[in-house]
C-alpha cells in the first residue's frame, strides 16, 4: 500500500508540469479563441456545426485530408525505412554528413520548400531548362506545380528524416542474433523479418509513422503552394475561412473537426503501441553496426544514398547554385543563365536600400532564430523528460493514457487557430505576454514537445524493469536510477529529441508569422518578407537567406550528430 501510494505521488509529481504548461497554454489560448469565434455565429451555437456538418465541401475536404496524408505516409515509410536500415546497420565514411543533410529538410519553412522544387523542377528550373536546350523545346517539359504529384514528393522531402531518426535510433540498438537465431532455427530471411524484427520495429515505426500523418494531415503551407487552388486540406479551408472569408465560425468548427480527428488518431495510436511495446536488451553500436564490405552491401547502400540525395538533398542543392546564378529572360520563352556566379544577392543581405528604420540584418534574424531554438529545445527537454518517465512508468491506467493522448493535440491543431488563441487570451496580467519574446519559444515548445515525448518513451519502455529493481534492491533512491540507469541508456534517444526540438523551432513559421515582434524577426519570417517583395533582387536575397539558415541548419544537425562519442549512451 506504501508503495503504491509512493508511486502514485511520484507519477503526479512527473505530469505536474507538462499539464500546466498544456492547460495555461494550449487549452486557455485555444478555448478562449474557439469561444470567441462561437459567439459571433448569428444562428446560434448549433447553426455552424449544422452548416459544416451538411455541406458537402466539408466531407470533400476532410476526404482529401486523410487520403492524401495516407499516401504520403506511405511513400515517406517506402522511402525512410530503407534510409533507417542504412543508418542503423552500417559504419561508413560521410555517414554523419548524410544524416545532417537528411535532417535539413525536416526544418525549412515551406516558401524555402516551394522555392527549392521550383529552383529544380520549376518552368525555369535547372531540369527543365537542361530539356529545353537539349531537345530544343520552346516550352518546359515538365509540369510540377499544382499538380497531387508536387503535394506528395514535398511531404516526403519533409517528413522522411522523422522515420530515418527515430526508426534508425532505436534499429540500431536492436540485437542482431535475435534475427540470426531464427535463422539458425530454420526461418528464411523474410520469415526473419516478419516474425522477429518487424514486431521488434512496430513500436518506433508506429510512432514516427503517427507523427508523418500528423503532420501530412494538418498540411498547409505545401498544398497552398505547390498544390494550387484545386486542393484544400482542413488546414488551408481553416485559413481561407478566417482570412479570406473572415467566416470565424466556420473556422472555428473545422478547427474542432480537426482536433477530434487528431485525438482519434492518437488515442488509436497509444492503445497500439502498449499492445506491442517489449522490454528489449539493447546493444551498443559496436555490435549492431559493420563495414561495407560485401559487394552486395555496397550496393545496396549506394542506391539508397543515390534515392535520398535525389529527394532530400538535390532540390535544396538547386536552391543553392540559384542565389549564385542570375537567370535572365532571351530570345522569346527561352530562358538563359547569364555567365558566371554572382554574389550580389548576398551582398544585398546586408544593405538596407530602403532605409527602414524596421530593419532586420539577416545576422539578427539568425541571432534571433538561435536564441529561440535554444529556448526551445530546454522547455522541450524540461518537459518531455518527465512526460515520457512518467508513461514509461505507468501505461495502464485510464489517466496514462488520455494524458498520454492529450500531449499530441498540439500537433493537430491549427496554426492559424493557435496563433490567434494566443493574442486573444495572453493580454491580461499575470499572463500578458503578447509583447514578450517568451510567446514564441512557448509557441514553438508546443509543437516540439510532442517529438520529445514519442522519441524517448519507446527508449525508457525497452529497458528492462529488473535493471531498475535491482539498482533500487541495492540502496538507489529513484532520482539515483534515473541519473545512473535510465539517463546514460537514453543518452542518444536525449540527443535525438533535442535535435528534433531544435530544429522545428529554426524553422516554425504558421504561429510565429502571427505572434513575432517585428524588430526581432526569425529566419523564416525574413525570408517571407524577401518572398513577398517583387523584383529579382528581392527573390535572390531570400533564396540566399534560405542557403544561409540551410547551411546553419546542416552544421548544427552535423554537431549533434558528432556529439555521440565514446561509450556515451550505449547500451
Amino acid at each position: 500500500m506504501i508503495f503504491k501510494r509512493y508511486r502514485s505521488a511520484s507519477l503526479i509529481l512527473l505530469w505536474l508540469a507538462p499539464v500546466c504548461f498544456l492547460a495555461l497554454f494550449y487549452f486557455y489560448p485555444m478555448v478562449s479563441i474557439l469561444t470567441l469565434s462561437l459567439a459571433r455565429s448569428q444562428g446560434g451555437l448549433l447553426t455552424p456545426f449544422i452548416s459544416a456538418l451538411t455541406s458537402p465541401i466539408t466531407w470533400r475536404v476532410l476526404s482529401f485530408t486523410f487520403w492524401q496524408a495516407i499516401l504520403s505516409t506511405l511513400l515517406t515509410l517506402a522511402v525512410g525505412l530503407p534510409g533507417a536500415y542504412l543508418i542503423s546497420h552500417y559504419d561508413f565514411r560521410g555517414k554523419g554528413l548524410l544524416q545532417a543533410l537528411t535532417g535539413i529538410p525536416f526544418l525549412m519553412p515551406t516558401l524555402v520548400v516551394a522555392a527549392a522544387f521550383n529552383a529544380l523542377l520549376g518552368p525555369n528550373g535547372w531540369l527543365n531548362l537542361g530539356l529545353k536546350r537539349g531537345f530544343g523545346l520552346t516550352s518546359p517539359p515538365i509540369h510540377f506545380s499544382n499538380t497531387l504529384i508536387a503535394i506528395l514528393i514535398a511531404h516526403v522531402f519533409y517528413n522522411t528524416t522523422i522515420i530515418i531518426r527515430m526508426v534508425g535510433d532505436f534499429w540500431s540498438h536492436v540485437d542482431p542474433r535475435l534475427g540470426q537465431a531464427a535463422r539458425m532455427l530454420g526461418a528464411n530471411r523474410w520469415q526473419a523479418i516478419r516474425r522477429v524484427t518487424l514486431p521488434i520495429l512496430t513500436p518506433a515505426i508506429a510512432a514516427a509513422a503517427l507523427l508523418v500523418f500528423i503532420f501530412d494531415f494538418t498540411s498547409f503551407g505545401v498544398i497552398l503552394i505547390l498544390g494550387g487552388p484545386r486542393f484544400a486540406t482542413l488546414e488551408v479551408e481553416i485559413y481561407y475561412q478566417t482570412i479570406s472569408l473572415f467566416n470565424l465560425p466556420m473556422a472555428a468548427v473545422l478547427a474542432i473537426i480537426q482536433l477530434l480527428c487528431t485525438l482519434g488518431l492518437t488515442i488509436f495510436y497509444t492503445r497500439l503501441i502498449r499492445r506491442l511495446s517489449i522490454p528489449l536488451a539493447l546493444k551498443s553500436h559496436q555490435v549492431t553496426q559493420r563495414r561495407l564490405t560485401s559487394p552486395r552491401a555496397r550496393l545496396v547502400a549506394g542506391t539508397i544514398i543515390i534515392l535520398l540525395f535525389a529527394l532530400l538533398i538535390l532540390p535544396l542543392a538547386a536552391l543553392a547554385i540559384r542565389s549564385v546564378i542570375r537567370l535572365e529572360p532571351n530570345r522569346g520563352e527561352q530562358t538563359v543563365m547569364s555567365p558566371g556566379f554572382t554574389l550580389d544577392f548576398y551582398r544585398a543581405l546586408f544593405t538596407n536600400s530602403s532605409q527602414s528604420i524596421f530593419y532586420a540584418s539577416p545576422s539578427t534574424a539568425i541571432a534571433v532564430s538561435l536564441g529561440y531554438a535554444l529556448a526551445t529545445t530546454t522547455l522541450a527537454l524540461l518537459l518531455g523528460i518527465p512526460a515520457a518517465l512518467a508513461l514509461a512508468r505507468d501505461d495502464s491506467s485510464p489517466v496514462s493514457h488520455s494524458l498520454d493522448a492529450m500531449l499530441m493535440l498540439p500537433l493537430g491543431t491549427s496554426a492559424v487557430t493557435l496563433g490567434l488563441g494566443f493574442i486573444v487570451a495572453l493580454d491580461k496580467p499575470p499572463l500578458d505576454l503578447r509583447s514578450s519574446w517568451l510567446l514564441v519559444p512557448l509557441a514553438h515548445t508546443l509543437v516540439a514537445f510532442p517529438f520529445v515525448v514519442r522519441n524517448l518513451t519507446p527508449a525508457l519502455r525497452s529497458i528492462r524493469p529488473r535493471i531498475r529493481q535491482a539498482a533500487a534492491v541495492l540502496g538507489a533512491s529513484p532520482g539515483s536510477v534515473f541519473q545512473h540507469i535510465d539517463l546514460p541508456l537514453i543518452a542518444r534517444s536525449l540527443l535525438v529529441a533535442a535535435a528534433f526540438a531544435f530544429t522545428i523551432s529554426l524553422g516554425e513559421f504558421g504561429a510565429t508569422s502571427l505572434i513575432a515582434r517585428p524588430e526581432y524577426p526569425t529566419v523564416p519570417i525574413a525570408i517571407y518578407r524577401l518572398f513577398s517583395r517583387p523584383g529579382d533582387i528581392n527573390y535572390g536575397q531570400a533564396l540566399a537567406l534560405s542557403t544561409i539558415l540551410m547551411v546553419v541548419a546542416g552544421a548544427g544537425m552535423l554537431i549533434i550528430d558528432r556529439m555521440r562519442i565514446g561509450d556515451v549512451g550505449e547500451f
